[in-house]
């Protein structure tokens, strides 16, 4: 997988002279205090949580109002000129990636809780504000909101809207496009747009789904109406270890088997327990090659009633060991590896590459059993962590960005998971997005036609294509040379995949 970077190449002097005419042009919509064009200044927007691919911005905007934005994008359009919307940046496929021509559009000023409605049950928030401050604000009222990423602490609402964020809970509670009720924005003329409505129906084409997941090429996203649930009256989780890979996947698609849906349902391997239990001490079984937890919400009588029920489906597929959180104090310990999976990964590698493929919770034992000779293959660790009970699987491949030959490596890792992904049934994402990272994988997912038919969308809302462009949706010429590139003397990867 070569880092799609293909950008306008300009030369010092052309680079100069464009953004002067940049500036000059945004100087007139936002106040000079809210424009960057320093190399300095520009530098930390250069990249999201993808950092093995970095591009510095031509220019830096941090509008304050929404006539601001759509001022900025006025301006833009005119010019011509792309633009990359960006939220906190935590994003781990490079969909905030700056164009090297372009501007970059930091809604972190957007931060404010505008409503919150306990009778509706919703909350009317901007854009910047974080995943986790909203429930936090609706705590008082019993209310939160459910999608919960490993990265809420940090995460907007409106990066979860791009990418379609989901989290532990997302089995039973869906993902972000389950829990929203309105979306606001402009578009890349800077005209306002407004998808959903505060009815339980809108009007016209179901317009949100797509923007929801379209990672920042349909529109800059500024408002969002969330719905908020009551918080459960207790909630406990069961930390259950298996000896056997196998076992342990074929117990996940037993519990879902059995008619049960719990609250969250997450698997981790041996290399990522020990990498958690040293980093957070969460009492995880290090002797386990696997462990699930399994959590379960409700009233009290629910939540005892399937326990009592995943506690006998875990111990007929083989578990060696269960333990049951008995208090709130307990279950969060149980949830703490799990949430610092990524950070814990950071302390045992220079660097990491957080793949996020999808597969029939039927292949994952079969998919783990492949990563695992792939290791071997590229000769390089990875521990795994992911969504086991909707099988979205989050590989991190570690590696050393500074040798060029590891990064490379690390590239072939991640490109062969996913497409091992897709020969199982899968897909080569879950809730990270495409973004530049997979580009070329998108090419063995979908067929030329169907790549074209997402171009369509694509114009339909940017006829000149300046929002977020390059990222997601790979051209014709990129696929037939990615095509090439699988055939490795005579014999195709995946021969049961259409070729095009």
């Amino acid at each position: 997988m070569n880092a799609p970077l293909a950008q306008d190449s300009l030369n010092a002097l052309q680079r100069s002279e464009r953004q002067a005419l940049v500036v000059k042009g945004l100087l007139e919509a936002l106040p000079a205090h809210a424009l960057l064009w320093n190399n300095e200044d520009t530098t930390p927007y250069e990249c999201d949580g993808l950092t093995a691919y970095r591009q510095r911005p031509l220019v830096v905007a941090l509008p304050e109002t929404p006539v601001q934005v759509a001022a900025v994008l006025k301006t833009c359009h005119a010019l011509g000129v792309p633009v990359v919307a960006r939220g906190a940046g935590t994003g781990l496929s490079g969909g905030a990636m700056p164009n090297a021509v372009g501007v970059t559009l930091s809604m972190a000023k957007f931060n404010k809780i505008l409503k919150l409605d306990p009778v509706a049950r919703t909350a009317l928030v901007q854009c910047g504000v974080r995943n986790l401050a909203i429930s936090e604000a609706a705590a008082p009222l019993g209310l939160y909101y459910a999608p919960d990423p490993s990265s809420q602490i940090a995460c907007t609402i409106g990066g979860n809207v791009a990418e379609n964020s989901g989290g532990v809970h997302c089995l039973k509670y869906g993902l972000t496009l389950h829990n929203i009720v309105k979306i606001k924005g402009f578009t890349m003329a800077g005209e306002p747009v407004e998808f959903g409505a505060d009815a339980l129906d809108a009007p016209g084409y179901d317009l949100m789904s797509i923007v929801i997941g379209s990672e920042g090429m349909l529109a800059v996203v500024s408002e969002v109406t969330v719905k908020l649930i009551p918080k459960p009256i207790l909630a406990r989780c069961i930390m259950a270890s298996f000896d056997d890979i196998r076992k342990a996947g074929d117990a996940v698609a037993a519990v879902i088997a059995a008619g049960i849906i719990p609250a969250g349902l997450e698997m981790m391997d041996k290399p990522m327990t020990a990498a958690v239990e040293d980093y957070v001490h969460a009492g995880y079984d290090l002797t386990a090659e696997a462990i699930l937890l399994c959590e379960s919400d409700g009233t009290p009588d629910e939540v005892e009633e399937e326990i009592g029920r995943m506690s006998a489906v875990l111990l007929a597929a083989g578990a060696t060991n269960i333990a049951v959180s008995q208090n709130e104090q307990e279950r969060l310990k149980f949830w703490s590896g799990r949430k610092n999976a990524f950070p814990a990964s950071g302390r045992i590698s220079p660097d990491y590459m957080c793949m996020d493929s999808t597969i029939p919770r039927k292949r994952v034992a079969d998919i783990l059993l492949a990563i695992a000779e792939m290791e071997k293959k590229y000769q390089l660790r990875c521990a795994n962590v992911f969504h086991a009970g909707d099988g979205n699987l989050h590989p991190l491949i570690l590696f050393d960005a500074n040798d060029a030959d590891q990064l490379h490596r690390c590239e072939l890792f991640g490109a062969d998971i996913l497409e091992t992904s897709v020969a199982m049934g899968g897909t080569v994402t879950g809730e990270h997005g495409v973004g530049v990272e997979k580009l070329n994988s998108m090419c063995v997912q979908f067929s030329a036609a169907e790549n074209e038919q997402m171009f369509g969308v694509k114009r339909a809302f940017d006829p000149q294509g300046l929002l977020n462009p390059g990222k997601v949706i790979p051209t014709l010429n990129r696929c037939a040379e990615y095509g090439k590139m699988l055939v490795r003397g005579g014999q195709i990867k995946h021969p049961d995949l259409p070729r095009f």
